[in-house]
């Protein structure tokens, strides 16, 4: 038999398993890293798609979405800013791949903890007030000193920069479509975490109804934790949090989707899944 048809019948075997699992669940935490996001098409390493948003910072040797630490001027950093959230964060169009995770949860109780802060969950069919995003959401910009704990859409805020921002040159050609904080002035930023002076408010009910939700443990439920995508850039916000939960829940069960670190801890045994498969390839297997 070829490799291919070994990976093949091996992909066959452990999308089985999960399903098996899946339907003996009651309860379901799907959480993501940034790998179900690139599978599902938005890939921050995408060079292609970077040229194809960002041609002026192509042009200048940048291939990457990750562009914190760049020095950029502000126009040309909004002008990023704006193309980049626009895209990820407010493109109208349905994701086959979040809505076939949506399907495949189906009626189960079930929660979503998310560091990717794109709201594909949320546009994709999953209920707002069950996705806790400890990371943030591009949907929203705070100010940077914070003079205030309050944050602000960021739509109309991109609109303006948008609307004069020109794609040839990469920069916003009207200064005073950059934006300020409408409180004191300073200067903005989205509302995710990059340092300690994230705000975190609007997130953290979420987080705590999350953990009020696995503090039940009913006594006739078991609990399926799924998580896509979630590496080693930043482990202590989904993988190790993931593993802790099922240690401490009795019945839990982890399933780890990821092509590049599906590794599992030896103390969970047989209570634990690897599957070393993109989530696009798994989950495009297993739903109708």
């Amino acid at each position: 038999m070829s490799a291919t048809s070994n990976t093949s019948l091996a992909a066959a075997q452990a999308g089985g398993t999960f399903h098996e699992w899946l339907g003996e669940a009651d309860r379901v935490l799907v959480a993501a890293g940034a790998g179900l996001s690139a599978a599902a098409g938005y890939d921050y390493g995408d060079a292609e798609r970077f040229r194809q948003l960002l041609p002026a910072l192509h042009r200048l040797g940048l291939r990457s979405r990750y562009l914190l630490g760049v020095p950029l001027p502000p126009d040309m950093m909004w002008g990023y800013w704006a193309v980049h959230i626009d895209d990820i964060r407010y493109d109208p169009a349905p994701n086959p791949l979040y809505r076939r995770l949506r399907t495949l949860v189906g009626d189960r109780d079930h929660w979503v903890m998310t560091s990717n802060v794109d709201a594909l969950f949320v546009r994709n069919g999953f209920a707002a007030d069950h996705v806790f995003t400890p990371q943030g959401d591009y949907g929203y910009l705070q100010c940077t000193v914070p003079c205030t704990r309050e944050t602000w859409s960021s739509r109309p805020f991109l609109d303006r920069v948008l609307a004069a921002y020109d794609r040839e040159s990469g920069r916003v050609t009207d200064p005073e479509a950059l934006p300020h904080c409408p409180k004191c002035g300073a200067d903005v930023f989205p509302n995710v975490r990059v340092g300690p002076e994230f705000v975190d408010d609007a997130h953290v009910p979420a987080g705590e109804r999350l953990a009020g939700w696995l503090d039940q443990r009913p006594t006739d439920g078991r609990l399926l934790v799924v998580e896509i995508g979630a590496g080693f850039n930043t482990p202590g916000v989904i993988r190790w949090p993931m593993e802790n939960v099922v240690r401490h829940t009795p019945g839990a069960r982890l399933v780890r989707i990821n092509p590049d670190h599906p590794e599992v801890p030896d103390d969970l045994g047989e209570r634990a899944l690897s599957l070393p498969f993109g989530a696009d390839r798994l989950l495009g297997g297993l739903v109708a």
